[in-house]
């Protein structure tokens, strides 16, 4: 969903967790939405990574520093500590290698933002218990043969990633089927059942 200033509300959610005047990596950053809202509003260094060539000429032609690649490929050539936040906005499912990603995103970061779909939410439950046939969502509405999500998670299953990664949580945010914020713990069943998406603050312990 679209907020009032035009940027998604889970993009917005995002730009809030980003300190003023960080170095910021986008990866997925499609056409540089979120980048643009940094840059003016909050005086970032922005970078972005974007896989598809129009995505790319779309953010270029906004004067943003973007640059061709994918999170499972390119993310191993950059050094550790390169940026203070890396972004990975509604694409770690779309990965071959998530959990891969994942390190990578925060050892290249002081900090990570990642926002998944969450397949444990009730309506996707439901759709698949009612028809048997996989279900589409808001955030999941390919078909099952074209679909570029690859490895889908729940909320649980991501936190459980998380800990095994030894990575602190600092923030989550747990995002209803309109992308308002549901008050609820992360960790909770509750979250598991009724977020459509969540977006997770990360950085590495110690």
């Amino acid at each position: 969903m679209i907020g009032s200033n035009g940027l998604r509300r889970d993009l917005r959610l995002i730009a809030d967790m980003v300190a003023p005047g960080s170095r910021v990596l986008d990866i997925g950053c499609a056409d540089g939405a979120l980048l643009a809202h940094l840059a003016a509003e909050k005086g970032v260094d922005g970078r972005g990574m974007e896989l598809s060539q129009a995505g790319v000429n779309a953010c270029v032609r906004s004067g943003l520093s973007v640059i061709q690649g994918d999170a499972d490929n390119d993310l191993a050539t950059y050094p550790a500590g390169a940026f203070d936040y890396v972004v990975l906005s509604q694409t770690l499912q779309a990965t071959r290698q998530p959990r891969q990603v994942l390190e990578r995103l925060t050892r290249i970061g002081r900090r990570a933002i990642v926002s998944v779909p969450n397949f444990g939410y009730w309506r996707v439950r439901l759709g698949l218990l009612v028809t048997g046939r996989m279900p589409h969502s808001s955030l999941l509405d390919h078909s099952w043969y074209d679909t570029p999500n690859i490895h889908l998670c729940t909320i649980r299953d991501f936190l459980t990633l998380a800990a095994e990664l030894g990575l602190v949580v600092e923030q989550a945010q747990m995002l209803d089927r309109e992308g308002q914020p549901w008050r609820l713990k992360a960790e909770s069943e509750a979250a598991n059942w009724l977020a459509e998406q969540g977006v997770f603050l990360l950085r590495r312990a110690g």
